[in-house]
């Protein structure tokens, strides 16, 4: 399986419509992956709490509609990243969205874990409830997003749903790359699974941005990272090594205490 994390830079002088048509371009030229990945609230920043009630869209949106029309033209399963979403009731939502090859929405995620500590996006979005797992033809994927990279309860619960690759965009902010990196690689080790961490590159609302996308084997072996501009990590995948990871030591078969499955 060969899976491209698109690690956009996310700046305060590329307009939300302008960096929309650069990533779907992105995509685009993806043709031959199998999974490509784009970062966290790409279109408007992480950071960026002033702008996501002006920003916000409905599901069937046009990021929706540009990343489902890259993903058909490039024949890729595409992780569209994650957009702030406007329910009907007017809840605002940090949404992930995937999508197969032929351009249809197959699984969306609502972020469960909201960073801000009573602040940003802890106070101006609502709170996912739902754990979202889904099947590609060589894995099965987990979805998550960035601050709940730091609950591990979280992806317990994905792996006991069937999850192999767990997916995690994000806009993580340099200043905290140290706790990135070693999160990323502690969730692939405790659920002997492939960590595919993307992260934005660039500088927004005064924040920057770590960075150093990951891909974590299920040993916790980094098999490829970037730097901290804008490029893209390509990395050839064995999913059969997470079985044979948990065969070799199984650890998971011992497992006691934890989350129940997730409702799909």
């Amino acid at each position: 399986m060969r899976a491209s994390l698109i690690q956009i830079a996310v700046n305060d002088d590329e307009s939300v419509a302008d960096r929309r048509a650069r990533a779907a371009a992105l995509v685009r030229a993806r043709a031959g992956d199998d999974l490509v990945v784009l970062p966290e609230l790409w279109t408007t920043g992480a950071f960026a709490f002033d702008a996501f009630d002006s920003a916000a869209e409905p599901l069937a949106g046009p990021t929706h509609g540009a990343m489902a029309e890259a993903a058909r033209a490039a024949g890729v399963w595409l992780h569209a990243g994650s957009i702030p979403e406007r329910a009907a009731d007017g809840t605002l939502f940090n949404t992930s969205l995937l999508f197969s090859p032929s351009g249809d929405l197959a699984a969306s995620y609502r972020k469960i874990h909201r960073f801000g500590f009573d602040k940003g996006e802890a106070t101006l979005m609502g709170a996912g409830d739902t754990l979202v797992t889904a099947p590609l033809p060589w894995t099965t994927l987990g979805l998550a997003t960035c601050y709940d990279l730091r609950f591990p309860e979280l992806f317990r619960g994905l792996v006991t749903a069937g999850a192999e690759t767990l997916v995690v965009p994000a806009g993580w902010p340099e200043r905290r790359r140290s706790h990135w990196t070693l999160l990323a690689r502690a969730r692939a080790v405790e659920n002997q699974a492939f960590v595919l961490a993307c992260a934005t590159s660039g500088t927004h609302a005064g924040v920057p941005q770590s960075g150093h996308s990951i891909v974590v084997d299920p040993w916790g072996e980094v098999l490829a990272e970037a730097g901290a501009g804008e490029e893209v990590l390509t990395v050839e995948l064995e999913p059969e090594r997470v079985a044979e990871t948990r065969e070799r030591f199984p650890a998971l078969k011992d497992r006691v205490l934890g989350m129940e499955a997730p409702r799909r």
